[in-house]
């Protein structure tokens, strides 16, 4: 029996209808590197065989009595490709912006939670020999980095090669109910034990934590936030923009700067996003502040069976300061202090609290939250969520097409409509951005200001030679 980790399921538990809490990764694919041209039904032959090796494209959800356990994984005994791999048209002309609203669609509609949670969307139509793939996977099975690497088994560094698979590891199948009554009632037991021997920690760390925070020594305080149009309660409609900058560039102006990758990062998004705010008529005076998932692979002491090796912390976006190099700057030490700060909690902290989220008491507050529009009411938590995950410097051939790009797409919250995420690629930086459309409706300016953005850092780093 393999139970979800609670930060696993708390992505389950804080989902509903508008708020769908599963990664996408967009990939565009040349259709004409594949040996003997592009064809559906190879393509998908060649695909199926690859899917049914690897357990965690085969594996579901099964739910413990009463919900007193997290769930567990089992194997699906009637997969069907069928059910996850679905062959699409853009519709004409077949541009960026159709392709676009096309996957906003696919984006914003929940997995079926009786299968395996993934799907893949093959997108036809496009100009040329191109192709698209869509791929969709909950956020209880991979975080943005496992994504990434799930995706790696489909994909080689040459044509018509495909990686070693893993060694074959077959899912459970569902454990008796008496099995996992049992357990429940077993872990019911240890909780009042388990909290006791938390509570120390949290104790120790809790006032050095916060004190840091109010004495502004290290990342902002959450409900600090300035509010701007895209911290509203959402919906489950979705927009999807992207582009991609030379990552050559990042590194120019990196060093340049004296700075870090993700520095560079939080600076382009800094400065786009003070553009789009400035044309909107709605820049507000204070820096944003963004939420940025940093992975714990390698800093937490656990192993366990978490498929979430993921944390988080707030930094200010210094869109509040009108010159790039100033922007930088800003955006270097604020996320120096705010990664000083972070790493005083423990790495298993997040994952040893997040053992005793409720399902339905989860569930209930998140629908009353959407339901009473709270996210409108009280102070900002923070502005938009902004990741930089590292992808693979080489060029991929995904199922014997070469990967043109690959844009990464992380989820929105209610009170956090916006979403931007970053994964390096063979030489570029593919730029992801998605939001809930009716607090982003035009995401595409934005899209275009991280380039006009880009532009400015790498003037502004010329200027310093």
């Amino acid at each position: 029996m393999r139970p979800l980790s609670g930060l696993d399921a708390s992505f389950l538990y804080l989902e509903t209808s508008s708020q769908v809490l599963h990664v996408c990764g967009l990939l565009t694919l040349d259709g004409s590197s594949i040996p003997g041209g592009y064809r559906f039904a190879e393509f998908k032959h060649t695909l199926a065989g690859r899917i049914r090796a690897i357990p965690e494209f085969r594996r579901k959800l099964h739910n413990s009595p009463l919900n007193f356990l997290h769930p567990v994984w089992v194997e699906d005994d009637a997969f069907d490709i069928d059910h996850h791999v679905h062959r699409v048209a853009v519709p004409a002309p077949g541009d960026r912006e159709t392709l676009a609203e096309l996957c906003a669609h696919f984006a914003g509609q929940p997995l079926n939670r009786d299968r395996p949670l993934w799907e893949m969307y093959v997108i036809e139509g496009l100009p040329g020999d191109q192709v698209a793939v869509l791929f969709k996977m909950h956020h209880a099975t991979v975080d943005g980095v496992g994504g990434a690497g799930l995706i790696a088994y489909l994909a080689g560094t040459e044509p018509g090669e495909l990686p070693p698979l893993p060694d074959p590891e077959p899912n459970l199948g569902p454990p008796s109910h008496l099995k996992l009554l049992r357990a429940s009632v077993q872990e019911l037991a240890r909780r009042p034990v388990e909290v006791a021997k938390l509570l120390p920690g949290l104790a120790g760390m809790a006032p050095r934590w916060l004190g840091r925070a109010l004495r502004r020594q290290g990342m902002p305080v959450p409900f600090t936030a300035p509010r701007t149009s895209f911290n509203s309660t959402i919906t489950g409609v979705r927009s999807i923009a992207y582009g991609t900058v030379d990552l050559d560039d990042v590194k120019t102006v990196k060093n340049a700067f004296g700075v870090k990758v993700n520095d560079v990062v939080l600076a382009l998004c800094a400065g786009a996003l003070r553009r789009y705010l400035d044309g909107r008529g709605e820049l507000p005076q204070d820096p944003l502040v963004a939420t940025v998932p940093v992975s714990t692979l390698g800093r937490t002491g656990q192993e366990g069976d978490s498929s979430n090796k993921v944390s988080a912390f707030f930094a200010a976006l210094p869109t509040h300061l009108p010159e790039a190099a100033a922007r930088i700057y800003a955006a270097a030490e604020s996320n120096r202090q705010a990664k000083e700060h972070h790493h005083e909690i423990d790495a298993d902290m997040l994952q040893d609290w997040a053992q005793f989220a409720a399902p339905g008491l989860f569930g209930l507050a998140v629908r009353a939250y959407a339901a009473l529009r709270l996210a409108d009411k009280h102070p900002v938590v923070h502005n938009l969520v902004v990741s930089n995950v590292p992808g693979p410097p080489m060029p991929l051939y995904f199922v014997g097409a070469r990967v043109t790009a690959f844009y990464p797409l992380g989820p929105v919250f209610h009170g956090a409509g916006l979403n931007v995420t970053v994964l390096s690629y063979a030489g570029t930086m593919d730029i992801g951005l998605l939001a809930a459309r009716e607090l982003v409706p035009d995401v595409w300016v934005l899209a275009e200001a991280m380039r006009d953005e880009m532009r400015e850092l790498l003037a502004a780093a010329t200027a310093l030679a």
